[in-house]
């Protein structure tokens, strides 16, 4: 039987960070969370965190902390239940979701719920292609991903898709691009991209170019909203979605490089198979609310 007050301190290490942030969280000193860890890798038989800076926890330490999320969320819909929807306290949702997405539809789609609701959210922000991946390791409880399949224990729902687009502001257009976009005239051009997990600039080359991006010149910018503003800015191009740049194409500050070819990005809603009131009611928020283009 594991003794659920040193998965509590795993847990504590992993989410804050180290071990010293998770002892004033668990308000007990620094040594007695390096105990619990040490007696619960004694009791698995294995090292469970890396002593890194930032800890990061180990194949096993990872499913041990999945089980550790799943069963505190079980256990606080248990005492909502029997507390009533009503009784004081905040509850936490741990959710994965794309920068995209943050940057647009997702408040518009919550909102109402939180102001309702006592949740605390803890957004875990990465490409909608990686996001699936903090919920298989238990992360988090939900996620917004682009991939269709679920992972075991978990199940998923089409919430829709979001266009992107090639565009470059006006100025920037007539400098690089007064004859159009080619393939060999893209290499002396400095692109935009999110940060190097975005492919979508990359399935745009491969799919209307015929090429790779070889060595085109980059800027990384890991900004959803400091993204589009170096494109409005006039110092590079990018995939935008419509959601951020259908507004700037209707005034005619950016131009549609590509206006036959865009990249659809399908999204999808994850979660755990747990039953729990929480975790279904946002559940069908996201689901009825999600506005995506």
């Amino acid at each position: 039987m594991l003794d659920y007050k040193l998965l509590h301190a795993l847990d504590a290490v992993v989410r804050e960070g180290g071990f010293d942030r998770a002892s004033q969280r668990l308000n007990i000193t620094q040594s007695a969370v390096s105990q619990r860890i040490r007696l619960l890798e004694d009791l698995v038989g294995g090292l469970l965190v890396t002593r890194t800076t930032p800890p990061r926890p180990t194949g096993e330490g990872k499913i041990l902390l999945k089980h550790f999320s799943q069963v505190q969320s079980l256990e606080r819909d248990l005492e909502n239940s029997l507390k009533g929807p009503d009784s004081p306290g905040f509850q936490t949702l741990s959710l994965g979701i794309n920068a995209d997405s943050l940057a647009t539809w997702f408040f518009p789609a919550v909102k109402d719920f939180l102001r309702v609701r006592p949740i605390l959210l803890d957004l875990k922000v990465d490409d909608q292609d990686q996001t699936h991946k903090l919920l298989r390791d238990g992360d988090v409880a939900g996620c917004i991903s682009s991939e269709q399949t679920p992972v075991q224990g978990c199940s998923a729902r089409f919430i829709g898709e979001m266009n992107y687009r090639l565009v470059a502001a006006q100025d920037f257009c007539r400098r690089y691009f007064p004859g159009g976009i080619e393939s060999g005239g893209m290499d002396n051009v400095p692109a935009v991209i999110f940060n190097r997990k975005d492919d979508l600039h990359l399935k745009f080359f491969r799919q209307f170019l015929g090429r790779s991006l070889g060595k085109i010149p980059i800027h990384y910018v890991p900004s959803s909203e400091k993204f589009v503003q170096v494109i409005l800015d006039g110092l590079a191009y990018g995939m935008v979605p419509d959601l951020q740049g259908k507004k700037h194409l209707e005034n005619g500050i950016l131009v549609d490089l590509a206006p036959d070819h865009h990249i659809r990005v399908p999204l999808y809603w994850h979660r755990w198979n747990l039953k729990t009131s929480l975790l279904d009611e946002f559940s069908n928020i996201i689901v009825k609310n999600a506005v995506i283009c």
